[in-house]
C-alpha cells in the first residue's frame, strides 16, 4: 500500500466515524473496482434504480455495472423529450434507490452538494427509500466553508465547460458568484443528519474521481 492509499484509508475511516454519527453508513474502497461492487451488493436484484448527473459515477463504471445488474432502471438517456425527462426526474422520487456523488465531504462527515435543475440533491434530501453515494477522496475538505469554496470554484466551472452552460465559470473557469439563467449553483444543500436509519449510504473511494 503507497503512502497515498493509506492516508485516504485513514483519513476515511475518521469520517466514516462521523458519518455513523450523523445516521449515515460510511464504507471505504480502495478503488473504483471495489466500490463498484461495494454498491452492487448494497442493492436489492428486482429494485427500481435511478441516478444524478455525475462523472463519479461514470468514471468508477458506476453507470456500466448498473445496466448489466438485475434491476429495473429510470434512465433520463432513454427519454425522446424534455417532458419526457422530467417524467423520469419525478419517478426517480419513488425508486428504492439512488445514486449519485457528493461535490464535497467534510473530515467531520457533512455532504455539500450544488445543483441547478434541483433533481439531484432533492432525491438526495427526500423521495428514495436508499440513497447511494460513491465519492472521490479528492472531494474531502476541513469545512463546510471549504467545501462551498471547493464546489463554487473546483467543481462547477468544469461542470459547467462539460455541459455547455451559458455561465460566467464556463467562459472564464472563475466562479463570479452568479445569477446566470443557466446557473448550476442554484440550489445549495448541506446534509448533516439523516432522520431515517439506513437511508443514505457513503462510499469513499481511494481515487480522484469526478470534479
Amino acid at each position: 500500500m503507497t503512502p497515498m492509499k493509506e492516508f485516504y484509508e485513514r483519513q476515511a475511516n475518521t469520517i466514516i466515524k462521523h458519518l455513523e454519527k450523523r445516521n449515515m453508513s460510511g464504507y471505504y474502497c480502495p478503488d473504483s473496482s471495489s466500490a463498484v461492487d461495494k454498491a452492487l451488493s448494497l442493492i436489492e436484484n428486482g429494485s427500481t434504480v435511478s441516478w444524478g448527473g455525475s462523472m463519479s459515477l461514470k468514471e468508477s463504471g458506476m453507470i456500466d455495472a448498473l445496466k448489466k445488474a438485475p434491476v429495473t432502471l429510470l434512465d433520463r438517456a432513454d427519454a425522446q423529450s424534455p417532458d419526457e425527462v422530467q417524467v423520469i426526474y419525478r419517478k426517480a422520487f419513488s425508486t428504492d434507490y439512488y445514486l449519485m456523488s457528493s461535490n464535497a465531504i467534510t473530515l467531520d462527515g457533512q455532504l455539500v452538494n450544488i445543483d441547478g435543475t434541483g433533481n439531484r440533491v432533492a432525491a438526495l434530501t427526500f423521495g428514495p427509500a436508499h440513497v447511494i453515494l460513491v465519492v472521490g477522496m479528492n472531494k474531502v475538505t476541513k469545512t463546510v466553508d471549504e467545501a462551498l469554496d471547493r464546489v463554487h470554484n473546483v467543481a462547477a466551472p468544469p461542470n459547467a465547460v462539460r455541459l455547455g452552460s451559458d455561465t460566467p465559470c464556463g467562459k472564464t473557469g472563475v466562479c463570479a458568484d452568479c445569477l446566470s439563467p443557466e446557473c448550476l449553483c442554484a440550489q445549495v444543500l448541506v446534509t448533516r443528519y439523516s432522520r431515517i436509519p439506513g437511508r443514505i449510504h457513503v462510499i469513499l473511494v481511494g481515487e480522484s474521481l469526478g470534479y
